[in-house]
């Protein structure tokens, strides 16, 4: 996997960060995250890429670690910002826990389907591990992939594909990451609730991209930006309607220490 990404750090920003529904999916996560910042000091970020949410973290005047796994992606990051709020460093999610032990977070952030990248055993231990790095009444704020996009399913039923229309329904499946294919793992929010339960309750859960498509779409739109900023009207009308996360690209999900 840290192969894989330290592939994909040479045009993730191109790809994703500066295209125009990878801007209109990460300001949709800025608008819902802006909510649980009161009283929040000290940040970890994990699977932080290339570093632009802990830029825009820093700029809200909180403090963070900003930790990625691919040693290329936090190369990336370093030469974009020298914000002294940040530390960029290498760390594999799976053991952020004990690579932190010493620290107090008041949030852990991951955006755009890092954990995705975990199997059900491995999201579990994260889950029973990670409140020992969290503050009291401190929250985890969490973009994952569901199983039941409907842009998905459109997408590759209108292309006569379904083996790719339902794959994320599958166990596992393969995502394209920048031509890299990664074996990746999808969790509706019923199933993020019941793995973090122990240690964690819900907050709340709002949809990322349910009207706004998924960035592999993105050659498609590109020359049709008014068409998108349709979609990203009718996207900002949902945003409250939790029901429709699982049926999103990605969803934030809100949980609170216990």
């Amino acid at each position: 996997m840290k192969a894989d990404f330290d592939i994909a750090s040479k045009n993730y920003d191109t790809t994703f960060t500066h295209s125009a529904i990878g801007i209109l999916q990460r300001n949709a996560v800025y608008i819902n995250l802006k909510n649980h910042l009161k009283n929040v000091k000290n940040i970890l970020e994990i699977n932080c890429g290339t570093g632009e949410d802990a830029m825009w973290l820093a700029n809200q005047n909180l403090n963070l670690i900003a930790t990625d796994i691919s040693s290329q992606m936090i190369a990336v990051a370093k030469s974009k910002s020298n914000n002294s709020n940040i530390k960029f460093e290498i760390a594999d999610i799976n053991s952020v826990s004990t690579q932190y032990k010493t620290h107090e977070f008041d949030l852990l952030f991951s955006n755009f389907g890092g954990l995705n990248c975990l199997k059900k055993t491995e999201l579990h231990s994260f889950f029973e591990n990670i409140s020992d790095i969290i503050s009291e009444k401190g929250k985890l704020a969490l973009v994952i992939m569901p199983k039941n996009t409907l842009w998905e399913q459109f997408y590759f039923l209108i292309k006569s594909d379904i083996k790719n229309a339902f794959r994320r329904k599958k166990e596992l499946a393969i995502a394209n990451v920048d031509g890299e294919n990664v074996t990746t793992y999808y969790y509706n929010p019923k199933e993020i609730v019941h793995l973090a339960q122990r240690n964690f309750q819900l907050i709340t859960v709002k949809p990322i991209g349910f009207f706004v498509p998924p960035s592999y779409l993105e050659p498609f739109f590109k020359n049709r930006i008014t068409i998108l900023k349709c979609l990203n009207f009718f996207e900002n009308k949902v945003k409250n309607h939790s029901f429709l996360s699982k049926y999103a690209d990605h969803y934030l999900i809100i949980l609170q220490k216990k």
